[in-house]
C-alpha cells in the first residue's frame, strides 16, 4: 500500500456570501481507509466532500488530491480519479443497469452519443455487477429499479474508473431498512475487495455507519469536533458536542448506535 495520502486538507476555510461554512479544517486520509463524516444539518459535511472530489474550493488553506495540488492540475484527469456516488442521480432516460454502470468510462449522466464501450469495459461492468450483488438483473431498467439497487448500481458505476477514492454522499437516503442493510454489506464488501481504495462516506445517522469503517470526522459549525480513529472519535462525550444534545453512542457486533440520554435514563 502506497504511503502516500490521498486526501489532504491543510486548515481550510470555505466562505459563501461572507458567512464561514468552514474554518480551518485539517483531514488526512490514508489508501485503505474509509472514513466517515458525521455532524447536524449545516455543519459543512457536504462541503468537505465538494473538496475532496475536487468540485468545492478552498477559500484559503489548501487541498491536495492523490499528490497534486488542487489549482495545479487539470481537474478533469483528477476526477477520474475519484468516484462519486450522489443517489439523487439526474438520470432521465430507461437506461438498463448495465448502461449506467458503463457511463462510469465516460463520466457522463446518460450514454455518449457514438461512443461505444470495449470488451473490456463490458466485462468489466458485469464483474461490477456481480461484485455489487445485482448479477441477474444487468438488464432491468433505471425506473424499475429499487432505490437500494439504484445505489448499487451507482457504486458499481463509480468503480468503472478504477478509482483511488470513492465518495458516498449519504447512500442511504431514500432506503428501507432491509435495503439499508443490503447497501452497507456492498460496502463492508467492497471494502474487502479493494484493500488500497480509500472512501469517504457522508450520513447523519450512526446506525448507517458500515462495519468496514476506520475514521470519522465530527463536524459541528463548520468546525472539527473530533477526527481520528472510529472507536476513539465516535464517543458519546464527542458526539453529545458535536449535535449539542445528550447522546450515549455504543458499539455492539460492529454496528454503532444513538440514543438521546434522557430515553436511556427513563428505560
Amino acid at each position: 500500500m502506497s504511503a502516500e495520502p490521498v486526501v489532504v486538507l491543510d486548515e481550510v476555510t470555505f466562505r459563501r456570501a461572507g458567512r464561514d461554512i468552514l474554518n480551518r479544517v485539517s483531514l488526512r486520509i490514508n489508501p485503505g481507509e474509509h472514513w466517515v463524516l458525521i455532524g447536524p444539518n449545516g455543519a459543512g459535511k457536504s462541503t468537505v466532500l465538494g473538496l475532496c472530489g475536487a468540485r468545492t474550493f478552498p477559500t484559503s488553506g489548501t487541498v491536495d488530491l492523490l499528490g497534486h495540488r488542487v489549482g495545479r492540475i487539470e481537474l478533469l484527469a483528477l476526477r477520474r480519479r475519484i468516484g462519486h456516488v450522489d443517489p439523487r442521480h439526474p438520470l432521465e432516460s430507461p437506461l438498463t443497469i448495465t448502461d449506467v454502470v458503463l457511463t462510469g468510462v465516460t463520466g457522463t449522466t446518460e450514454l455518449m452519443m457514438r461512443w461505444q464501450p470495449t470488451t473490456a469495459d463490458r466485462r468489466r461492468a458485469a464483474e461490477l455487477i456481480d461484485l455489487l450483488g445485482l448479477d441477474g438483473k444487468a438488464e432491468e431498467r433505471w425506473p424499475t429499479l429499487s432505490q437500494g439497487e439504484r445505489g448499487r448500481a451507482l457504486i458499481a458505476r463509480a468503480l468503472m474508473s478504477d478509482p483511488s477514492l470513492l465518495l458516498l454522499d449519504e447512500p442511504s437516503t431514500g432506503l428501507d431498512v432491509a435495503a439499508r442493510e443490503q447497501l452497507l454489506e456492498t460496502i463492508d464488501r467492497l471494502a474487502a475487495s479493494h484493500p488500497d481504495l480509500a472512501s469517504v462516506l457522508v450520513t447523519h445517522h450512526l446506525e448507517e455507519i458500515p462495519e468496514a469503517a476506520t475514521h470519522a470526522l465530527l463536524l459541528a459549525h463548520g468546525s472539527v469536533v473530533g477526527a481520528g480513529p472510529v472507536y476513539d472519535t465516535l464517543t458519546t462525550h464527542l458526539v453529545s458536542q458535536a449535535f449539542e444534545h445528550p447522546i450515549v453512542v455504543d458499539h455492539s457486533e460492529g454496528r454503532w448506535r444513538a440514543r438521546s440520554l434522557r430515553s436511556v435514563r427513563s428505560a
